[in-house]
């Protein structure tokens, strides 16, 4: 399984976003830009996406920016990969239908529907939540005291 830079961005930003969930904070797209140090117009593309699907809600103006439409818990990696990775939710292209078609119903039976099923169950068992705990955790590991 490959997932695009776009999948990838939406997943970091979403993160970010649920970091700051608490304050209520909103963050501009050139914020987000900064820190992660992705570019803004992609991330206007992925924001638009995340939009379409209300994973996010914008406010305009001076003070605006995004914010997460739901809770970190209860927003899954799922749908953020369905609102970013259209590709990768597709059915699998016919391989040998011409002159194996039971061929490619084994396939189908038992090699393409339990891969589907088993990145499924990934994606939907975690959250935003469970990723935004990690992270913080991994910087305040990362957080060096020095001593004089």
């Amino acid at each position: 399984m490959k997932i695009s830079a776009k999948g990838r961005y939406a997943i970091v930003a979403m993160i970010e976003m649920a970091i700051h969930y608490k304050d209520q904070q909103t963050l501009s797209l050139v914020t987000l830009s900064e820190r992660l140090d992705i570019s803004k117009i992609y991330l206007e593309q992925v924001f638009t996406l995340l939009k379409k699907q209300a994973l996010v809600n914008a406010i305009k103006g001076s003070h605006g920016g995004y914010y997460l439409s739901k809770k970190p818990e209860e927003i899954t990696l799922l749908e953020i990969m369905k609102a970013t990775e259209a590709g990768l939710f597709e059915g699998p292209k016919e391989t040998a239908s011409f002159n194996g078609p039971e061929t490619e119903v084994v396939l189908m039976r038992q090699v393409y529907e339990p891969l589907d099923d088993a990145i499924e169950k990934c994606l939907k068992g975690k959250n935003l939540e469970d990723l935004k705990i990690e992270v913080e955790s991994l910087r305040s590991k990362n957080t060096n005291m020095y001593y004089i």
